[in-house]
């Protein structure tokens, strides 16, 4: 039995840049191991010849809204119903994974039979959530899968990639018991990465931010396989994914996460500048998430220079 299945819902393979980087991705997860296990959802054009050209499972009975595009909540329920891991990862489908995320995946496990953080009384001691930045950089071309692609890969990262904000997230790992429920959000659209986050600390499973041990590459492209060539969080499906989630004041990131996965052991994350911002804005932000009023006002004065602070403006 695999120890992880990792899932995506690629976008159509017609965009030229998009299929490279697409196939980049892909390719990355395969050569994780016989520990992993990949699967594709959907239908998309050109999705099945790459399934077939890589060997790899796809799932095409996706659920979809009135706009066409596939339903989270079923992508996550196709993926857990095929496969038997204990461990499942979603993954956006232009992301670069490394060996490093399946070693968290074991330390994080490892790390909670013995965590002391506090947790909420009606926790799920078993649940927990990964997240992390991602790293930005810019991929035009197939990379070459030579014995050392991870170490060229690193590399490049570090004089070529940026970090990026800490606002939402590109991948997530969680047992396979967690997330039985979801809204019906819209993928490839903002808010629902938001609400995971949120619901995880909210049930008071443990959310642990892997940045500091975990390097996932996002392969930087444009926004001109979505509607109007407009970025994904300026959709009109993004405003719905938000109000199903429960507003503004649900739309947590990983400045969120309770914890951080440090050389194999959980911790506190530290307390900065940035952190505190978001936690006042947090405090501040109205149950409706309206940034209108005195409250809503102050939140939204935090919310900016968090933004500030953590480079989103």
């Amino acid at each position: 039995m695999t120890l992880i299945t990792i899932f995506s819902a690629p976008k159509p393979f017609t965009n030229p840049h998009i299929a490279v980087i697409q196939r980049n991705a892909i390719q990355s997860w395969m050569r994780l191991g016989s520990d992993v296990e990949v699967i594709l959802v959907g239908e998309e054009a050109g999705m099945a010849e790459v399934a077939a050209e890589y060997g790899v499972r796809m799932l095409t009975q996706v659920e979809r809204n009135a706009s066409g595009t596939p339903l989270v909540s079923s992508i996550f329920d196709l993926a857990r119903q095929a496969s038997h891991s204990p461990f499942l990862a979603y993954v956006n489908a232009d992301i670069l994974l490394l060996p490093d995320l399946l070693q968290a995946t074991c330390e994080a496990e490892s790390a909670l039979q013995g965590d002391h953080i506090d947790r909420s009384p009606s926790s799920d001691d078993a649940a927990f959530l990964l997240i992390g930045q991602r790293w930005d950089l810019e991929v035009t071309a197939p990379l070459e899968y030579s014995l050392d692609w991870q170490e060229r890969l690193k590399d490049q990262v570090k004089t070529q990639g940026q970090l990026h904000a800490p606002a939402g997230s590109d991948y997530f790992v969680f047992p396979r018991t967690a997330f039985t429920h979801m809204p019906d959000f819209a993928i490839g659209r903002a808010g629902w990465d938001n609400w995971m986050i949120y619901h995880a600390r909210q049930r008071g499973w443990a959310v642990i931010d892997c940045t500091p041990s975990v390097v996932i590459v996002h392969q930087n492209h444009d926004y001109s396989h979505l509607p109007g060539g407009r970025p994904h969080y300026d959709q009109d499906e993004s405003q719905q994914n938000m109000s199903l989630a429960g507003g503004l004041a649900h739309m947590y990131m990983v400045l969120d996460a309770d914890r951080q996965l440090v050389d194999g052991g959980l911790r506190k994350p530290p307390i900065n500048l940035i952190r505190v911002a978001r936690r006042i804005e947090r405090w501040l932000m109205p149950a409706d998430g309206s940034l209108r009023g005195r409250r809503g006002g102050m939140a939204r004065r935090f919310r900016r220079l968090r933004r500030k602070l953590s480079g989103e403006l």
